[in-house]
């Protein structure tokens, strides 16, 4: 009874288990359907690509996530390539069909509308295709754009046209949101590499192959060569269609397309490709890996099942976008939940519209959160949403080339244009030619295209020339009236001339005189430059001066001849011969400087001298009289005092050589003020002239009048001059008799002006300095670039001394004319270096000469400054012993015994002298001589020496009398000779 029991409970249970199993199966397999719309142009490539890939996502999805609860259920709308069926299609599925997100729409146009719907129904638009940076501005948190926004590539494309060093760029652009979106961005990123955009061709969505080709004729009249191409490929492929029917891909033009065509060309005819050899391309890089390839083939065997007529399909960018559009949403629903999937309606009311009544999903703001926070990595690359846009910057570099495309670069933000995308990365930021690879451009050239041309429709450029009546060498304008012919010539002409014909390539050109129908100037040279700011003319070759102010509304060449603004006046003969005309040689603070000289050597000569030498010995006056004398005297080297010291020798030695510098300088200085004519200007400086009110000339038209305005000229006080004749009579007049008393001038002006009346007029002061003459031509011109290289080649070569010879050679005729302001009187800044040596020689000498006198007196100075007595009376003291003779001196010691009277130490007091028939010489013994022995000063104890007196009590010293020695000669000839010598006891 057991067994049955037990194997019925066995039974049961096993029951139980099959029946709770099956029960979880069906619970598994149960999953919730989510509706999703998608709208696309089906009879479009992007359309029918976009739709396969969408449905192979969510078969591989799935496939690869069948524990998904959710499943996405499409909703197709054939939006037709127009706007009210796409936001028709878009207002069905989220009233009718309650889907929760939209993919698409395929363009710009339609998103437009559509963002605004899904806003208001909190249903996230998700397009893979719609890349306009308008969009952007929209700010529509419901919007998702999984494609590269179009402003992504304008600095890819900028950085292009910077290394070819191309100036000018014509974007062609459709004209709707689509093509419209891009160009802001696009200008600036090529204003930031000095690239400007002349010219905007603006193409019809809806323009016929006449209206495209009419417009490429347009743009073949122009100079610029570089244009870049931004439209759909079904427009872009007509234009280069005919742009190579008409010529415009052959040499010397340079095609750019922005990714929306490079993107598609695997997808274009072979007769379109054909077409568009030797274009640059902007392409989305989309890393290859093997899931991509595997995919690539999978693909092309759906796409070719559900398109059959479609034959040679291949993906693009655009479909990975839309697969990992399909996958991304997938994620982000099941993410959301299984429960309130559908749209909440507005309460019905019979005067609603189908807008005014349009529901809203419960889950869209949580969809939204999802979408924004999914992350994976998808067949195109990491997919990621950032502010609702696809995080992806790098680009490819593409030259169209044979059947197909070839890359030459990449370009990233960080890196700028590389070669190899996975070479090292550096913080540098790349635009170097080096970095690319070899390009095939238009017409199979291998060389780079300068990026403009001269307009190939046979017209010539407009050159303006002024019309002047005064200096014509620069520019002259005749007519001849019998065959009603123009001919212009002139310095600048010929420089322009031979700049032109130096360019590599031949540029046609005729001259346009600025003239009124009188045939005299139509107005002033700022005039001039304003016509090609206006377009009436399309360059200006003459004098004319390169000025900041005029630099803003066109561009000037590099200067091909200097200048700057001067000032000149007449002058006079200033060489009065006046009975004071021998101080002007020197100024007076050379005279005052030299005077002083004198007096500080002759001072110096007397303290190394005073002490050892007689001639600088004896009273006041005459020691005085003797040092003046003899320094004054060196001026005509007549000093007889002879100078016994080394010091003083040494002093006198660089003295002599100052006053021999000076003297010579002051000959040359005052022969020339007596035999050449002193030529002085009648005014000095500018200032001058606005302090005094003179009146002041100008050459007519320049723009030298600014200048006299911004210094404070009295406009009333400015005269006009045409012609260097009429310059000449009004600068006679003067100010006083109705003319000038100073012209106004540019330097090349002026050279030809002083070389016709150098006689009468001289250049005292630059008043403003300029760039100097160049040419000009509009702002952004290519030409500029070419003609200032142009400019180096003649001004550095033989060519510009030829035509300066030709048009200004009369400018050198009075290059030797002395007629420049210069100072007639020698200054003392030329000779300080001088006077400088000699006083520090003096100085030296007298400081050493003081250091011996000190250190030789050192006793009888120091024992009178130990006494009791004031500085004062020390001070005369030590005086007194400088006053007195340095009898240790050898020029007192070393008397030599000469014979006869001839000695200065020895005077004859008495003589036995032989009778003249004696035969016998005086005896040595018989001549008495007086001398001045040296003694101890201080004598054997101490006592001070006898030529200072006795001490009385009360200090004073008594004068003692002199003591006379003699000496007999015995002269076997003349007898006995007695010398008396006198001398003072010490």
């Amino acid at each position: 009874m057991k067994i049955p029991t037990r194997v019925a409970f066995s039974f049961l249970f096993c029951f139980i288990i099959l029946s709770k199993s099956d029960f979880l199966a069906k619970a598994q397999n149960t999953t919730i359907s989510v509706n999703v719309g998608v709208i696309l142009d089906f009879d479009t490539w992007t359309g029918k690509m976009g739709l396969t890939c969408i449905n192979m996502a969510l078969a591989d999805f799935y496939a690869s996530h069948n524990h998904y609860k959710t499943r996405l259920h499409l909703h197709s709308r054939d939006s037709k390539c127009d706007v009210v069926e796409a936001a028709a299609g878009a207002l069905d599925l989220i009233k009718n069909m309650e889907v929760q997100a939209i993919i698409g729409p395929q363009n710009s146009m339609q998103a437009n509308f559509m963002i605004g719907l899904g806003e208001k129904a909190q249903v996230p638009i998700i397009s893979f295709s719609a890349t306009s940076p308008s969009l952007t501005s929209l700010q529509s948190p419901y919007f998702f754009r999984v494609a590269q926004n179009d402003s992504s590539q304008v600095k890819a494309i900028s950085a292009i046209v910077h290394v070819f060093g191309w100036r000018e760029a014509v974007p062609i652009y459709v004209d709707n949101s689509f093509g419209e979106g891009i160009i802001p961005y696009l200008v600036d990123a090529l204003q930031n590499v000095d690239a400007r955009v002349p010219y905007r061709s603006i193409i019809s969505i809806s323009a016929t192959d006449d209206q495209i080709g009419e417009e490429l004729y347009k743009l073949m009249t122009m100079q610029t060569r570089v244009f870049i191409v931004h439209m759909p490929t079904n427009i872009s492929s007509r234009l280069f269609n005919k742009a190579k029917e008409i010529g415009m891909m052959s040499e010397g033009y340079i095609w750019i397309t922005t990714n929306g065509i490079t993107n598609s060309l695997s997808s274009l005819e072979r007769s379109v490709l054909d077409s568009m050899q030797g274009v640059l391309g902007v392409k989305t890089y989309v890393s290859e890996t093997k899931e991509l390839e595997n995919f690539r083939v999978r693909w092309k065997s759906k796409f070719q099942q559900d398109n059959p007529t479609i034959l040679n399909a291949e993906l693009n960018e655009l479909g990975l976008w839309a697969y990992d559009t399909a996958s991304a949403l997938a994620r982000a629903v099941e993410k959301v939940g299984t429960t309130n999937f559908y749209i909440e309606q507005t309460t019905a009311s019979r005067n609603l519209t189908d807008l005014e009544a349009i529901g809203v999903s419960q889950n869209g703001p949580k969809l939204r959160e999802a979408l924004l926070g999914t992350r994976f990595t998808g067949l195109a690359g990491d997919f990621s949403l950032v502010n609702g846009q696809l995080q992806s910057s790098t680009f490819k570099i593409i030259n169209v080339n044979g059947n197909g495309e070839r890359g030459i670069a990449f370009w990233t933000p960080e890196n700028g244009l590389i070669r190899e995308l996975n070479s090292r990365k550096t913080s540098t930021y790349s635009t170097s030619k080096k970095n690319l690879g070899p390009i095939i451009w238009p017409g199979d050239l291998s060389s780079v295209p300068k990026g403009w041309e001269v307009p190939t429709n046979g017209k010539k450029l407009r050159i303006g020339v002024p019309v002047t009546t005064g200096f014509s060498e620069f520019v002259k304008v005749t007519h001849d009236a019998n065959n009603n012919r123009t001919q212009v010539t002139g310095y600048s002409i010929d420089v322009f001339n031979a700049v032109m014909e130096t360019l590599p390539y031949a540029v046609n050109n005729e001259f346009i005189p600025f003239a009124n129908s009188s045939g005299g100037s139509a107005g002033s040279y700022n005039d001039l430059v304003y016509q090609v700011y206006l377009g009436n003319f399309d360059a200006v070759v003459g004098d004319t001066t390169i000025t900041a102010n005029r630099s803003n509304f066109v561009d000037f060449t590099l200067p091909y001849i200097e200048s700057e603004v001067s000032l000149i006046v007449p002058i006079r003969d200033n060489g009065s011969k006046n009975a004071l005309i021998f101080l002007k040689p020197l100024s007076w603070d050379l005279w005052i400087t030299s005077g002083c000289f004198f007096v500080f050597t002759g001072f110096i000569v007397w303290v190394l001298e005073h002490r050892i030498n007689e001639d600088f010995r004896g009273p006041p006056s005459h020691q005085i009289g003797t040092s003046l004398w003899y320094s004054f005297s060196t001026l005509v080297f007549a000093q007889r005092e002879r100078v016994v010291s080394n010091l003083a020798r040494f002093v006198m030695i660089i003295w002599v050589f100052v006053v021999l510098i000076l003297t010579q300088s002051y000959t040359a200085s005052l022969t020339s003020l007596l035999t050449v004519q002193q030529l002085q200007p009648t005014v000095t400086n500018i200032n001058q002239l606005i302090k005094n009110g003179e009146h002041v000339g100008y050459q007519g038209g320049s723009f030298v009048l600014g200048i006299l305005k911004e210094m404070k000229f009295d406009e009333n006080k400015l005269i006009i001059y045409d012609t260097p004749e009429e310059c000449d009579q009004l600068l006679s007049k003067g100010s006083a008799n109705g003319g000038i008393a100073g012209a106004i001038i540019e330097t090349p002006m002026m050279k030809l002006f002083l070389g016709q009346y150098c006689s009468k007029y001289t250049m005292v002061e630059s008043i403003y300095k300029t760039d100097g003459f160049g040419f000009v031509f509009p702002i952004g011109s290519p030409l500029v670039s070419d003609v200032s290289r142009a400019i180096l080649n003649v001004t550095e070569g033989k060519k510009r001394k030829e035509i300066e010879n030709a048009w200004l050679g009369n400018q050198n005729n009075c290059t030797n004319s002395n007629n420049q302001v210069s100072s007639a009187s020698l200054t003392l800044a030329s000779f300080w270096g001088l006077f400088l040596i000699a006083g520090v020689a003096s100085l030296l000498s007298l400081i050493i000469s003081m250091s011996m006198f000190l250190y030789k007196e050192r006793q009888q100075i120091l024992i009178h400054f130990h006494s009791e007595g004031s500085i004062l009376r020390r001070i005369h003291h030590t005086l007194g012993i400088f006053d007195k003779k340095d009898l240790k001196s050898h020029t007192f010691r070393n008397i030599a015994l000469q014979d006869g009277t001839g000695i200065d130490s020895v005077q004859v007091i008495g003589a036995s002298e032989a009778s003249p028939n004696s035969k016998y010489t005086p005896s040595p013994s018989s001549y008495s001589t007086h001398t001045e022995p040296p003694c101890d000063c201080l004598g054997a104890f101490g006592t001070p020496p006898r030529e200072y007196g006795d001490l009385s009590p009360n200090g004073q010293a008594s004068q003692l009398a002199p003591v006379t020695e003699q000496i007999s000669y015995p002269n076997h000839q003349e007898g006995i000779i007695t010398i008396e010598i006198a001398h003072e006891n010490c």
